[in-house]
């Protein structure tokens, strides 16, 4: 076992290969790129992402990213095309081949039947001499001068590169779409992910109660209906006008300052300048208000128009948290 200091060294020293790899491809980028890019915003195809090994992991990791930004992608893997997946390939899609070495037994099979049929082929590659960078229409460079593996040989630093050219790749495409915040919730329905994105006030209010109390009650009809609804809160309101509202914590704080309740009314007890959010509000901006001012229920109103309270506990049942 090798001590911590040295541990520690090793993990610091795997960290600068990879990073003065991934800065060795700022130069690398030329106007092969750019090509690429605008090819792909006008194909009416798809892109197809091929590799084996590792390549083929990465593959279909840029083929998630480019699915989930706005360009669809389709992922073959190379051994896999040359026994019947080939079929996977349109008359009218680009095609990536990811490979360190651009000379891999798989690849050398494929490359000749994608020539054959006439489909664009970008080589990302890490040889630019190799079969693959000579015979593809397009290069992207990833040549990297050294793996992070200490014997230079397990795919560490070259993978890393691969990856960070295919979210280069992804980022431009999505920018040069104009592809929004609204155009990325449609491809993350699920999860809390999406639900940042698109879930809205109005979605998790209307399954609450309406409490409500005027501001002449008794304080003990305060007390019942905020136990009934269990938002630990009840907005007072006087007519369609919001007054206020009455937490938990204000009355814990009325039980400590008055040795009785008779007498005292929702009006003695409420906060006057209660913290409302529209209905029509991203859920996530509810929760960024409760957190700046370090509540848990929000009043929920359109043009003081009252409409009921959202509580914490409704985002943290959706996953918003």
């Amino acid at each position: 076992m090798k001590p911590s200091a040295e541990i520690i060294q090793i993990a610091q020293r795997t960290l600068k290969t990879e990073v003065e790899g991934i800065s060795g491809l700022i130069p690398q980028l030329n106007n092969d790129f750019v090509v690429i890019i605008e090819k792909i915003l006008k194909i009416k195809g798809r892109v197809i992402i091929t590799g084996v090994g590792k390549s083929a992991i990465i593959a279909q990791k840029i083929v998630a990213t480019f699915n989930s930004t706005g360009t669809p992608a389709v992922f073959m893997h190379a051994a896999d095309a040359i026994h019947g997946d080939l079929g996977i390939i349109q008359e009218e899609d680009l095609v990536i081949c990811i490979s360190k070495s651009g000379n891999t037994p798989e690849i050398k099979v494929l490359v000749p039947l994608l020539k054959r049929a006439g489909n664009v082929i970008v080589a990302m590659v890490g040889d630019r001499n190799s079969l693959l960078a000579r015979q593809a229409d397009l290069i992207l460079d990833t040549t990297i001068q050294k793996e992070a593996c200490p014997h230079n040989l397990a795919p560490t630093t070259s993978t890393t590169a691969q990856l960070v050219m295919g979210d280069i790749l992804a980022v431009c495409l999505l920018e040069c779409r104009e592809f929004s915040s609204d155009d990325f919730a449609k491809y993350h329905p699920g999860g809390s992910l999406g639900k940042k994105l698109y879930l809205r006030v109005g979605d998790l209010y209307i399954h609450n109660e309406k409490p409500q109390v005027s501001p002449l009650d008794p304080v003990k009809k305060v007390i019942v209906e905020i136990t009934k609804n269990r938002l630990g809160a009840v907005t007072v309101v006087q007519g369609d006008k919001i007054m206020g509202i009455i937490t938990d914590g204000d009355i814990r704080r009325m039980m400590e300052k008055y040795d009785s309740i008779a007498g005292l009314q929702a009006q003695d007890i409420m906060g006057r300048s209660p913290r409302k959010i529209k209905s029509d509000e991203l859920a996530v901006n509810a929760l960024e208000l409760m957190r700046e001012n370090n509540i848990t229920q929000l009043i929920v109103a359109d043009e003081d128009n009252y409409k009921g309270i959202i509580h914490l506990h409704d985002l943290l049942k959706e996953g918003i948290i």
